[in-house]
């Protein structure tokens, strides 16, 4: 194995590990984004619970800043994996360029190599040639 198929398989796994480390980002954001709901749908329902009886109207207030409290903690924790997804995206971006570098310059190498054997080829024709015109 040449030293560029080493780089372009050390880069492919880095790009798959950074692929994988994004799809978990994404996963615990959705997560996150999930809980916020279920936390809106939870103080609709105790709402509407409270509109309707009038001793759960005592604990609502007390409920709905707890609520606000537990909100604002999950859009906090979404916007920090929001940070870092951005983080994990520039990251992946970057790999993917590393990655396409690596192979040009493998790719470049291979037509190097390959107009070398040519010139290598039509130079011993050339010779060849010149050895059986000489030779009459």
């Amino acid at each position: 194995m040449s030293w560029a198929q080493s780089l372009i398989k050390l880069s492919t796994y880095e790009v798959e590990v950074l692929q994988k480390r994004l799809a978990e980002i994404t996963d615990r954001r959705t997560q996150a984004e999930m809980r916020l709901v279920m936390l809106t749908a939870e103080g609709e329902a105790e709402a509407a619970h409270a509109g309707q009886d009038a001793s759960a109207g005592w604990y609502h207030i007390g409920f709905l800043d707890g609520l606000r409290l537990r909100k604002a903690e999950v859009q906090a924790r979404i916007d920090a994996i929001a940070i870092e997804e951005a983080g994990a995206r520039d990251a992946l971006a970057q790999a993917f360029e590393e990655q396409k570098k690596y192979e040009q310059i493998a790719e470049t190498a291979r037509t190097l190599e390959r107009r070398e054997t040519l010139r290598r080829e039509t130079a011993a024709l050339d010779e060849l040639g010149l050895r059986k015109v000489g030779g009459r």
